[in-house]
């Protein structure tokens, strides 16, 4: 496997990760999640939980995920998608 191949697993894996996070967040009835918490929660840095979630935002077809405010701290705005 290449190095390549390896960080777009772990990419992956990493947004994974953060869509398992903001899906049982919404089951509790949380619709803004900060960067800085998500990042804390998983053992990952705020950059990668933005770079990430940047990457949902576009890819995601079961949930609407949006850049809602910047203030200390990005905060996101996750809603389910409507079919």
């Amino acid at each position: 496997m290449s190095a390549k191949d390896e960080t777009g697993d772990k990419s992956a894996s990493t947004q994974e990760r953060i869509l398992y996070y903001l899906k049982s967040g919404l089951e509790k009835g949380k619709r803004y999640f900060k960067s800085k918490y998500i990042a804390k929660d998983l053992g990952l840095s705020p950059k990668e939980v933005g770079t990430n979630l940047a990457i949902l935002a576009e890819t995601c077809k079961e949930l609407e995920i949006s850049r809602w405010s910047y203030s200390n701290s990005t905060t996101w705005r996750v809603i389910p998608r409507i079919a």
